[in-house]
C-alpha cells in the first residue's frame, strides 16, 4: 500500500465521511411506438451508463472495485440480497430458519434456477462458494464474513444447513455473497486462482438477469438479457456500460445523447441542468444515496497508527463545508456506512466536531511539538508531510481533497495531492 492517505467518493469502509445524495439522469427521449400512451412494459431497446472505470475482472469475489460489482451484479446472484429499504430479501434462496440458539441457519433454494451454461444450481454450489471463501488460497477481501461458522452441509440438493460457533449478527447478510459455478470453477478456486481461471476474463456464468457478451478494455462492457432467468427475461434486451473515467466527459455525453443515464454531480444537478432542452429530454431524480465519503488513512504508517493523529484530523476537517462547498448542500454528516433511514442507521455515536485548537492539542500530545521554517509541524526533526491518493476523474473527489489540504495546513501538516488512475489507485 503507498503511504499516506486515500480519499475518494464512494466505497465499503468508513473512516471519515459524508453521507451522499444521489443524483441521477435517465433518458426519457423518443420512447418506442409501442411504449406510448401505455403502461404496460415492452421488451426490447439497449441501455447505455457510463462506468466511471475499468473493470478488474468479472468474478466479483475476488475483486474490490465498484464497477465490476456494478457488472457483475447482473450476471450473479447470492442466497439472499438487499431491497429499496436495506432489508434482507431471499434472491436463490426461496427461504430460510433460524435455530432457536441462532447457531443453525438453513436455507431453501430455488429449484427452478439454472446456470448461464444451463446446468441446475444446487446446494453443492453453496457449499464450495463457502469453501472457496475461506480458502486461504483464495485471494478474496470478503473471507473474513465466514470466520464464525463452523460447517456447511447440503442436506439434499436445496437445502443448505449452516452451523455456527456462535451467534452472529451478519449471518444472513454474509450469505448474499455472489454464488459461484462448482462445475466449472472448482479446479482453479482449489489452487487459489480464480483470478486465472476463463470465467474472470471473457466468459463468466451466473444465475442472473444478464449474460456476458463483449469486454473492451478502458472502453466498454456488453451484457445481453437472460432468456431463462428464474425471474423471467429482463425488459431491456442490452446493457452496455461505457467506461468514462471523467464526470465532465460524462456529461458531456449525458447531454449528446450518448449514454441513457448518469450519476450527476451537485453542481450539475443544481445548476447546469435546469434548461428546457434537458428537462425535456431528461428526468432527474434526487435519492438519499448508498455512498459515503471518506478519508482513508494507512495505518502501516506509524503516524497514522496512532490514534490522537487520526482523531487531530477529524477536528481539523470541517465537514459541513465539505457539504455546502463541494455538495452545495446535498449532502448531510454521516455517522457510519449506512444511510438514514434504514434499520442499521445509529445517530448516537461519537462525533468528532470541527476544533482546530483540539486538533492542534491531540498532535501536541503525539509528540509534534517543533515547527520547521514553513510552519510545517515536525516530531525527532522529521516534518508532518504526505501524499493523498485521489481518483482521477472526480471533480468533486479533487475538490474534497483541496479543502483538506488546506484544513490540515492550518494545523501544520503539509499535504500533497496525487491525482492517479482508479485501477492504479486500488
Amino acid at each position: 500500500m503507498s503511504r499516506g492517505l486515500v480519499l475518494r467518493l464512494s466505497g465499503l469502509l468508513l473512516l471519515v465521511a459524508l453521507a451522499g445524495c444521489g443524483a441521477d439522469a435517465d433518458s426519457v427521449v423518443d420512447p418506442p411506438a409501442a411504449a406510448q400512451g401505455s403502461s404496460k412494459p415492452v421488451y426490447g431497446d439497449t441501455y447505455i451508463e457510463a462506468l466511471q472505470g475499468n473493470i478488474s475482472g468479472l468474478i466479483p469475489n475476488v475483486l474490490s472495485d465498484g464497477p465490476s460489482f456494478e457488472v457483475a451484479g447482473l450476471i450473479y446472484n447470492g442466497l439472499v440480497k438487499y431491497d429499496k429499504d436495506l432489508n434482507l430479501v431471499g434472491d436463490l434462496a426461496e427461504s430460510w430458519q433460524y435455530s432457536r440458539d441462532c447457531l443453525d441457519l438453513t436455507f431453501k433454494l430455488r429449484r427452478n434456477v439454472r446456470w448461464q451454461d444451463h446446468q441446475p444450481f444446487t446446494a453443492d454450489d453453496v457449499v464450495f462458494t463457502y469453501q472457496t471463501m475461506v480458502n486461504p488460497k483464495t485471494p478474496t477481501a470478503y473471507g473474513g464474513d465466514f470466520k464464525a461458522v463452523d460447517s456447511v452441509e447440503a442436506v439434499d440438493p436445496y437445502t443448505v444447513h449452516v452451523h455456527y460457533k456462535h451467534p452472529n449478527a451478519k449471518a444472513l447478510q454474509s450469505w448474499s455473497i455472489w454464488m459461484l459455478p462448482k462445475h466449472l470453477l472448482e479446479s482453479y478456486a482449489s489452487e487459489g486462482k480464480l483470478r486465472e481461471a476463463p470465467q474472470n476474463r471473457t466468459n463468466p456464468i451466473g444465475t442472473g438477469p444478464y449474460l456476458f457478451k463483449e469486454w473492451r478494455a478502458g472502453e466498454k462492457v456488453v451484457l445481453a438479457a437472460n432468456p431463462d432467468y428464474f425471474e423471467g427475461p429482463p425488459f431491456i434486451s442490452r446493457v452496455v456500460y461505457r467506461i468514462i473515467p471523467s464526470s465532465a466527459t460524462t456529461f458531456l455525453e449525458l447531454k449528446a445523447k450518448g449514454v441513457d443515464g448518469a450519476k450527476l454531480t451537485a453542481l450539475q444537478f443544481k445548476r447546469q441542468t435546469e434548461y428546457p432542452a434537458f428537462r425535456k429530454a431528461y428526468t432527474k431524480y434526487q435519492y438519499a444515496a448508498n455512498v459515503y465519503v471518506y478519508l482513508g488513512m494507512n495505518l502501516r504508517d506509524a503516524r497514522f497508527a496512532d490514534r490522537r493523529v487520526r482523531q487531530a484530523f477529524a477536528h481539523a476537517i470541517n465537514k459541513h463545508e465539505l457539504i455546502d462547498g463541494v455538495r452545495l448542500g446535498l449532502a448531510r454528516e454521516a455517522t457510519g456506512p449506512y444511510k438514514p433511514g434504514t434499520w442499521q442507521y445509529n445517530p448516537n455515536v461519537h462525533q468528532y466536531p470541527y476544533d482546530p485548537a483540539k486538533a492542534r492539542a491531540l498532535l501536541a500530545q503525539a509528540g509534534w511539538t517543533e515547527t520547521n521554517a514553513d510552519g510545517v509541524l515536525m516530531k525527532n526533526g522529521v516534518p508532518f508531510k504526505f501524499d493523498l491518493l485521489v481518483a482521477q476523474g472526480g471533480d468533486e473527489g479533487r475538490k474534497v481533497a483541496e479543502i483538506i489540504q488546506a484544513s490540515l495546513k492550518d494545523i501544520g501538516i503539509q499535504v500533497e495531492l496525487r491525482v492517479i488512475e482508479w485501477a492504479a489507485l486500488l
